[in-house]
């Protein structure tokens, strides 16, 4: 049985600025990476060589041995990254780090992301890649807004959805955006007006329905409910957290298409959901608020049902309610998302779930205790947690 003064926590965040692709020129990815890290880790209260694992995804090309030279660690005693592309393996990194100092594998393990996509490869673009690019890029599918923009057409199809609710994904994040001084468009206010006279990028999604393109870096530091006890950092609790796939997915939209029927138009999230709650020993109705992977709008709606907040198909109407808003029965988003505030592959949506149990969010929910944080939708593996405060 797994000793309660061995339970994940998490005791530290730290980000870089955030800019618009290609803003952050004036040191290397690597380099904004490390600083973060440390970053992180000074807020933990942990002196940057005392941490002990790293972690992290999404192929990061920011190496886990090379970075425990840079930082100075003492020992490396545990290093792992989630496998597949994109961000659903956001949580999932977490959930490694969560394994780690659980297990006794380390003490003090950070999981990271850096992202700055002007210095090289742009996540998104179309090229040469996995294997099974080969069954899509014939028909035309090179971007992943197109890709998961069929899952999207799916859902409505089958549920009846209507594409107005999609607005108001977009606009709940931009409004949260605009009260946070980190966001890249805490500047720039969207109206329903702006939102309908955009371009499509790939029907039914609209520019304002994807994620942004931006640099920047981001970590949160894990350790022990016993050594968290003796930080004077503000720690948060992983009461639960998982990563994996559905069945038959491979790699899902990004890849073959071949998932199975009854969940192709599906977040990929029902079965890790379950597991989630349980692990948690919670249900739907005990979140208070919730930091879902904005990617693409669409992917949303689907997640709302697939964690169990509405019923199949009725996630349209419970957005168009307000459920999501700051003040509904559901907020999501409150940093902006990926939508407005930045795009580090959902790193920074844990950071917001840090935010608001610590009560020092930009739209902060009054007396959060509880925040699910997903990874990546619609993609495989994808990932999730529940934090606590």
């Amino acid at each position: 049985m797994k000793s309660k003064s061995r339970k994940a926590h998490i005791v530290g965040v730290g980000e870089s600025i955030y800019t618009k692709w290609g803003g952050i020129q004036d040191k290397t990815q690597f380099q904004l990476t490390a600083e973060t890290i440390a970053t992180a880790l000074t807020d933990a209260g942990i002196a940057v060589a005392e941490a002990d694992g790293l972690t992290s995804f999404s192929n990061d090309a920011n190496d886990a041995p090379l970075m425990a030279v840079t930082l100075g660690l003492k020992q490396l005693r545990y290093s792992a990254m989630v496998w597949g592309g994109g961000g659903g393996g956001s949580a999932g990194s977490v959930a490694q780090a969560c394994a780690a100092v659980e297990s006794g594998q380390a003490e003090v393990v950070v999981a990271y992301r850096g992202l700055c996509q002007g210095q090289g490869r742009r996540f998104g673009r179309f090229g040469a890649g996995r294997i099974h690019g080969n069954f899509v890029h014939p028909y035309g599918l090179f971007a992943p807004a197109q890709m998961l923009a069929l899952l999207v057409q799916r859902y409505f199809h089958e549920t009846g959805g209507d594409p107005d609710s999609l607005v108001e994904i977009a606009l709940n994040g931009r409004a949260n955006a605009n009260r946070n001084p980190r966001a890249v468009m805490r500047d720039r206010e969207l109206t329903r007006e702006q939102y309908f006279a955009s371009r499509w990028i790939a029907e039914p999604l609209r520019l304002f329905d994807c994620c942004l393109e931006t640099d920047g870096a981001a970590a949160v530091v894990v350790t022990t409910a016993e050594r968290a006890a003796d930080l004077d950092a503000d720690s948060v609790e992983v009461a639960a957290a998982v990563h994996g796939s559905g069945p038959g997915w491979g790699s899902g939209p990004l890849g073959s298409h071949n998932m199975p029927d009854e969940d192709y138009a599906t977040s990929n999230s029902k079965l890790l959901a379950q597991d989630l709650f349980n692990r948690a020993d919670m249900t739907p109705s005990d979140i208070n608020v919730a930091q879902f992977y904005d990617h693409f709008s669409g992917l949303v709606l689907m997640a709302l049902e697939d964690y169990g907040f509405c019923g199949r198909g009725e996630a349209p109407d419970f957005v168009k309610s307000g459920a999501i808003r700051a003040d509904g029965s559901l907020p999501i988003n409150t940093s902006g998302g990926q939508l407005s505030e930045a795009y580090v592959h959902g790193m920074n949506l844990v950071i917001e779930g840090v935010r608001q149990l610590r009560g020092v969010s930009t739209t902060q929910i009054a007396d959060a205790q509880t925040c699910l944080v997903t990874g990546g939708l619609g993609v495989s593996p994808t990932s999730a947690l529940i934090l606590t405060r």
